[in-house]
């Protein structure tokens, strides 16, 4: 039986998708022993009670996503899509100290993937120091500005005027040039993560494909 050492999981994703999928996830039911003058009486309470359990959680979601069809591959993403690829990943700092957790490999058909989203995601992480509030890496605009420490691919994301490219093309392009520029050993990661941009590279020497996604989970598998 092979394993899962979990890297990444994003709670915020978890509970916003989970109470859509399963209100009663979490809740468990009590039986009330009531009496009032004539009659003795049982009555069943459904009660809300805190689960700590944040796989099972995960595993609820993903679980919903592909019996409904919604969980596609790299090659045929859906609304959210599922792989074991071989990847690098860093987190990439801002100036300001904001910071973002990026994934990236690419698979043998050619589709080049990037997945990003807040550091403190990361199992491990320290918490906030209470900074001044800032939008959630899972967020397409918010995602993209983070991959904007690299000062050539800031050019790009901005659509420098000798790039002469559209704003998606500036894009795929930004998340491209940022996977192909992490640095490490590779490890093999197994990945659900929600579908952002997805398209042609605008290289006209690269075939590739370009694939971003936001993580629900990306766990490093044997």
């Amino acid at each position: 039986m092979g394993f899962r050492y979990y890297l990444y999981v994003s709670d915020s994703k978890v509970d916003m998708l989970l109470p859509q999928i399963d209100p009663s996830f979490g809740q468990k039911k009590t039986r009330e022993f009531g009496i009032d003058a004539k009659v003795a009486s049982y009555r069943d309470v459904t009660e809300s009670t805190p689960n700590d359990d944040r796989i099972s959680r995960l595993d609820r979601v993903v679980s919903h996503l592909e019996k409904h069809g919604e969980l596609g591959s790299v090659d045929e993403p859906g609304t959210f899509f599922r792989e074991q690829l071989a990847m690098r990943w860093n987190v990439l700092t801002d100036s300001d100290g904001t910071s973002l957790a990026y994934f990236g490999g690419r698979t043998d058909s050619g589709v080049v993937v990037g997945l990003g989203g807040s550091t403190h995601h990361v199992l491990g992480a320290s918490p906030d120091a209470g900074g001044p509030p800032t939008l959630a890496r899972s967020l397409l605009p918010s995602l993209l500005d983070g991959l904007r420490v690299d000062p050539e691919i800031d050019s790009l994301v901005n659509g420098d005027p000798g790039h002469r490219a559209t704003p998606e093309a500036a894009a795929l392009n930004a998340v491209r040039r940022t996977v192909e520029a992490l640095q490490g050993p590779a490890q093999t990661m197994e990945f659900v993560a929600k579908r952002l941009l997805h398209g042609p590279s605008p290289d006209p020497e690269d075939r590739s494909i370009v694939l971003l996604g936001s993580p629900l989970y990306v766990a490093t598998v044997d």
